[in-house]
């Protein structure tokens, strides 16, 4: 490897990674202590898990820090027609969780595709829209084969069902393509064509309507739809301004369904407050700007996507 083209670490970037991690870490170990000594007779049974893929995205992280963007752009046709691959196995020989298959895996040990879709479509879009330049201005030749490519693969997630995954891929892909300089109006009559399809698909199924209706009136049905809602608000009512301290707390204790995952922030908002969230907050906010101003700094337009997005990587796609 050639490494006089490789560039110097953003160290603030590196450390508020890092940061990240270990506090997800002593989040996840007092959220999950009590049903994990419920269900495995041990506290650790879910930091375990997660130290290890946390180990396991540092690791790839240095590995991918390596890597020279260009092999990566020579890559991202190879990328993304595996993850596609891996999208359509799940919905044969996936793992079925709560009605969705989601997850390939054997024993517990699993992956899930869609994480790495979300980054290998970042990859391609990125490269196709650096390769076509100011073509992607031209509808037919430029703009629709990125959409249509964005399209069909939100459609293979939205068959997991995975209506949320859909859309941030939808939302990031948008993104992507308004910085490669697409023709606004373009998108414009494009959007409003594709809303109403989107709200109908949030209306057709009686579970994604009742999270709607029990986020908007959760008292409404106070032990069955809006129950888990209701417990993260008295979560964050008890813990007030400063919290209640760490492993201090009441709703870990089995009364919050999913605390050490969906509604960990809750959690968090118990044990630490108002205060306490609200640092949290700002230092991801921080983070994500980071991430923005290294993308900006980078001297070409695939260098810039591809860069942010490898920051962003999602290391809860596996699960041991």
């Amino acid at each position: 490897m050639n490494t006089s083209t490789r560039g110097k670490p953003d160290f603030l970037l590196l450390f508020l990674t890092i940061s990240l991690v270990g506090f997800g870490l002593i989040m996840v170990f007092s959220a999950s202590s009590a049903n994990a000594l419920y269900k495995y007779d041990t506290s650790w049974y879910f930091v375990k898990k997660q130290f290890i893929f946390s180990f396991l995205g540092l690791l790839l992280m240095v590995v991918l820090m390596n890597v020279p963007f260009q092999i990566l752009k020579r890559w991202s046709r190879p990328l993304l027609l595996a993850s596609i691959v891996t999208l359509i196995l799940v919905l044969v020989v996936g793992v079925q969780i709560n009605g969705a298959k989601r997850w390939i895996g054997v024993g517990s040990f699993g992956i899930q595709p869609t994480e790495f879709v979300k980054i290998s479509v970042v990859i391609f879009l990125a490269a196709l829209i650096d390769k076509k330049g100011d073509k992607i201005r031209d509808f037919k030749t430029g703009l629709s084969p990125l959409l249509l490519l964005t399209g069909f693969v939100a459609f293979l997630i939205l068959l997991q069902p995975d209506f949320g995954s859909s859309l941030i891929l939808l939302f990031v892909s948008g993104t992507i393509i308004i910085m490669g300089g697409a023709n606004l109006w373009h998108l414009l009559k494009l959007v409003f064509v594709i809303a109403p399809i989107c709200v109908y698909l949030a209306v057709s199924k009686s579970y994604r309507l009742e999270r709607i209706t029990s986020f908007m009136n959760p008292w409404e049905d106070s032990s069955g739809t809006g129950y888990q809602l209701i417990q993260s608000l008295f979560a964050l009512g008890h813990g007030g301004l400063t919290g209640a301290g760490i492993g201090k707390i009441i709703q870990k204790l089995r009364y919050l369904p999913e605390a050490h995952t969906d509604f960990i922030f809750a959690i968090m908002g118990e044990e630490l407050g108002f205060v306490g969230v609200v640092f949290f907050i700002l230092i991801y906010a921080i983070f994500l700007a980071r991430g923005f101003i290294v993308a900006f700094q980078s001297s070409n337009f695939f260098w810039s996507i591809a860069r942010d997005r490898y920051c962003q990587y999602d290391r809860d796609s596996i699960r041991i």
